[in-house]
C-alpha cells in the first residue's frame, strides 16, 4: 500500500515536488501516470497524462521497473512506518486480560496484536482477528455460544452499517478507485456492484493490491482495468498459479434471520473477513465484518483503558492513515 500511495499520488498529481531527474520523478517518467474523470453519464475512467514509448514498454513487470530504481534502493523501513496506525504497533502483554484484547480488536480497530512478554526481547505470538472467530467457532456446543449463537443478527443489532454508508464500487469503475476508497473510508475491503448499483458481484480486499503489482495481465492495465475485468483477470491468474484463494468463488452473503452462529461457522470456513447482507430480492443490504462480531461479544468498562488512547500512542508524524 505504501508503494501504490508513493508512486499513484505522485502520478496523480503531476510530481509535484518531484525534481526532474529525482528518483521518484524517474520512477513516474518509467511507469507513465493517470488521473481521475468523470464522463458526462457520470462514469468514472482514468486517463493517461504520459503515454511514452518507454512507459508503455513497461509491460507487465512493476518489480523489475521499481527495484532497478533510486527510489526503491534509498527507501528505509521508517519511511514505510509511518503506514501503521500505531507506531511502531500496538503490543498486548501476556498478562494482559482477554477483554483488553477483545476490546483492541474490535472498538479500537485493530486486525492483529503481537503478544509480547515486556522482560523479553521477542514476540511471543499474533493475535487476529480471525484467529478469534476460529476460538469462537470451536465453542460449538457449549451452552453460553449455544444461548448466544441463536440469535438472529436482526436482533444483535447487525448489520451495524446503514445501507446508504456502505463504500462500494460499481463493476465499471476503474479498481483503482476501489483501493483509493479503501485508503480513504479506512475500510479493509468493499464489495462491486452490478449496473443496477444494488448487488454485489464480487468482493475485492485491501490484500488484493499484491495482484495489481505481481500479475502481469493486470499491471500492463492497471490504470485503465475496471473492477469487474480485475476480478475475472486475479480468477484467470490464480487458477493458472494452482492457488487457493475466497476470490474463485462466488460472493459470500447472509440474510438478517440468519443466526449468529451460521455467520461464525461460515466466515470462519471460507476464510474470508467479511460477509454481505441481502433481502429476500437480492440486493445489497449490508456487510458483517469479523470486527463487527467481535464487538458483539464486549463492553468495555468506564475508564478501562483511562487516559492511554489521548495521545499516549500518538500518529507518526509521516502516517498517511
Amino acid at each position: 500500500m505504501w508503494l501504490l500511495h508513493q508512486q499513484f499520488d505522485t502520478l496523480a498529481n503531476g510530481m509535484t515536488g518531484s525534481a526532474v531527474g529525482s528518483p521518484v520523478a524517474n520512477l513516474a517518467a518509467r511507469l507513465g501516470s493517470f488521473t481521475f474523470r468523470r464522463t458526462s453519464s457520470g462514469r468514472v475512467e482514468t486517463t493517461t497524462d504520459s503515454e511514452s514509448d518507454e512507459a508503455a514498454s513497461v509491460g507487465g513487470s512493476f518489480f523489475e521497473t521499481l527495484t532497478s530504481s533510486e527510489f526503491y534502493k534509498n527507501t528505509k523501513v521508517g519511511d514505510i512506518s509511518g503506514s501503521f496506525r500505531w507506531a511502531p504497533f500496538l503490543a498486548l502483554q501476556t498478562s494482559d486480560t482477554f477483554l483488553t484484547m477483545l476490546l483492541l480488536l474490535s472498538k479500537y480497530r485493530m486486525k492483529s496484536l503481537p503478544v509480547v512478554d515486556m522482560g523479553g526481547n521477542h514476540i511471543e505470538n499474533i493475535i487476529t482477528q480471525s484467529s478469534v472467530v476460529h476460538m469462537l467457532a470451536e465453542c460449538v456446543g457449549l451452552p453460553w455460544f449455544e444461548s448466544w449463537g441463536t440469535k438472529k443478527l436482526s436482533e444483535l443489532g447487525l448489520p451495524l452499517m446503514k445501507p446508504y454508508k456502505l463504500v462500494k464500487v460499481n463493476e465499471d469503475q476503474p479498481v483503482l478507485k476501489a483501493f483509493q476508497l479503501m485508503r480513504e473510508k479506512g475500510v479493509g475491503g468493499l464489495p462491486v456492484m452490478d449496473t443496477t448499483g444494488t448487488k454485489a458481484i464480487g468482493n475485492i480486499s485491501i490484500r488484493d493490491v499484491q495482484y495489481l503489482l505481481t500479475a502481469p495481465k493486470i499491471y500492463k492495465q492497471y490504470r485503465t482495468i475496471a473492477a469487474k475485468d480485475f476480478l475475472t483477470a486475479v480468477r484467470h491468474h490464480l487458477q493458472e498459479q494452482h492457488e487457493p484463494s475466497p476470490l474463485l468463488h462466488d460472493v459470500i452473503t447472509c440474510k438478517r434471520d440468519d443466526a449468529i452462529k451460521d455467520i461464525i461457522l461460515k466466515l470462519d470456513t471460507e476464510k474470508i473477513h467479511r460477509i454481505y447482507v441481502v433481502d429476500d430480492k437480492g440486493d445489497t443490504e449490508g456487510v458483517i465484518t469479523l470486527r463487527d462480531i467481535i464487538s458483539k461479544l464486549v463492553h468495555e468498562p468506564r475508564h478501562y483503558f483511562g487516559d492511554f488512547f489521548d495521545g499516549v500512542v500518538p500518529l507518526p508524524a509521516n502516517s498517511t492513515v
